[in-house]
């Protein structure tokens, strides 16, 4: 049984088991799988909401770990995590859409480079990979620009959903008893004595805890720091991209990767889960934490980069431009390290293949904590996982739903027209367990303002039925958060 405490002052738990600094989707996900022991969690996050950082802005791709450093942390948890991501979207209703991907050679170098491409991939344990020459690269995608050699098709990349699975894992972790700590930032360690407990200083007031796990993103190596340590160092690396309107969706109808290079992936075309179609991303190392600002350069590279791949992609409407941050850091692979004296846990340097490992990312931090001391009896019974509602173009939609509409007039009606946002979504997403906090919350909830107009129509009677809805929670129960109490 959820229970409900001040959103804002004093915290409404003051000793936990195991505190899980970031509320992202590595965070959201350990939170997740520790709270199905007899043990008390809190997920704590400095921003309003889950999913709030890094989570939110990527390339959305669900990765089999095919181009992953063979023998590397993140190649053997980025293909377990893939596993078990796709078994519980299917279980919680995460839209993912299996594309598959097609690597593009466009110079005799890259052209070289596939055979290598493929026997990484089947080191990483991932073998349907296959050489295809420059025919088959435009049966697959017609529209590329001239010139391209040949390819490497990978069949099971797949589009996800990057906010519906953080929001997820952070609701299965709240309905098995977890307390989630929005607004709670840490600023101040005081490492444990002994068998004492960590002492967690936060914007809020102090939090003990038995336990420790760092999966505080762009943060990590502040927090590891905290603790006295200097492993690693995360740099931003900003990742600007163009949304294209829902139009140009039969252009490409799977990942289009490029050969890639020590600096990432490279610029990709993709299909996103809700209808568009995605150029990017830049990277850019960044000083500021907190800059997800777009640029004049950034957008010129973008153009380039887009007429060179695919110049027909270009003559379709922008709907959007965003810009997201990675955690990189100096090293190859994750930051993983565990201090059984300080009973703390770090998980860094885990940059955009983190939405796939998150999962796996979890159960391995699982089986070190338990090999280092931390008592994991499993409880007796677990709630059902949630169902999360669908926000994937390629699943029915409430508004598409006849039965649903029969039941509940509300599902028929729009309010955000572009993206066929129904007051019935609306309405459910602010009685959620997890609500949104704000406009950008809302967003990722339903849809809302994402489309062509950008909110131009809808986007007052977005914000009044937002208001209404925080002022109705407030009114019934004063500034809220949630938390949940194993009844």
């Amino acid at each position: 049984m959820n229970t409900r405490q001040m959103r804002y002052g004093p915290l409404p738990v003051e000793r936990v088991d195991v505190a899980v600094i970031g509320g992202g989707v590595v965070g959201a996900a350990v939170a997740r799988a520790l709270s199905a022991y007899e043990l008390s969690v809190a997920l704590v996050e400095a921003r309003a909401d889950v999913g709030d950082g890094t989570s939110k802005a990527n390339t959305a791709i669900l990765h089999t770990g095919f181009d992953a450093k063979p023998g590397t942390l993140e190649s053997r948890l980025v293909r377990r995590g893939c596993e078990l991501l796709a078994d519980y979207a299917t279980k919680t209703g995460i839209p993912v859409e299996r594309t598959g991907a097609v690597l593009v050679a466009w110079t005799e170098e890259e052209l070289a480079a596939l055979p290598g491409l493929a026997a990484k991939a089947a080191e990483n344990g991932y073998e349907r990979c296959e050489i295809v020459d420059a025919e088959e690269v435009y049966r697959q995608v017609p529209a590329l620009a001239p010139g391209a050699l040949g390819g490497l098709t990978v069949p099971d990349e797949s589009i996800i959903c990057p906010w519906t699975t953080t929001l997820a894992f952070a609701t299965e972790a709240l309905s098995r008893g977890a307390y989630l700590l929005l607004n709670t930032r840490v600023e101040g360690v005081e490492p444990p004595s002994g068998t004492a407990d960590t002492v967690l200083r936060t914007s809020r007031g102090t939090l003990r805890a038995g336990w420790v796990v760092n999966a505080a993103g762009l943060g990590s190596d502040v927090i590891d720091g905290l603790f006295g340590h200097k492993r690693f160092t995360v740099t931003p690396r900003r990742g600007e991209l163009f949304v294209f309107d829902k139009l140009a969706r039969p252009m490409v109808n799977r990942i289009v990767l490029p050969v890639p290079s020590s600096r990432g992936k490279g610029v990709l075309v993709s299909p996103t889960i809700y209808g568009n179609i995605m150029l990017g991303p830049t990277a850019e190392d960044r000083d500021d934490r907190t800059d997800t600002s777009t640029s004049e350069d950034g957008f010129a590279f973008l153009l380039e980069k887009g007429r060179k791949l695919m110049p027909a992609l270009l003559e379709e409407e922008v709907t959007a431009s965003y810009a997201g941050l990675r955690a990189a850091t100096e090293h190859g692979d994750y930051q993983v390290f565990l201090d059984a004296g300080q009973r703390y846990l770090v998980l860094g340097g885990i940059r955009s293949t983190g939405l796939t490992s998150a999962m796996a990312v979890a159960e391995h931090a699982l089986g070190l904590l338990g090999e280092a001391g931390l008592r994991l009896d499993a409880k007796a019974t677990l709630p059902d996982p949630p169902r999360m509602p669908n926000i994937g173009e390629a699943f029915p939609r409430p508004y598409e739903r006849a039965d649903l509409i029969a039941e509940d007039p509300a599902y028929g009606t729009a309010v955000c027209f572009c993206e066929r946002v129904t007051e019935g979504e609306i309405r459910d997403a602010l009685a959620s367990p997890i609500p949104p906090a704000d406009i950008d919350g809302l967003r990722r909830r339903t849809r809302a303002l994402m489309g062509r107009c950008q909110g131009f129509f809808c986007g007052a009677e977005v914000e009044k039925r937002l208001c209404a809805g925080v002022a109705r929670e407030h009114g019934e129960n004063g500034d809220t958060e949630k938390t949940g109490e194993a009844q």
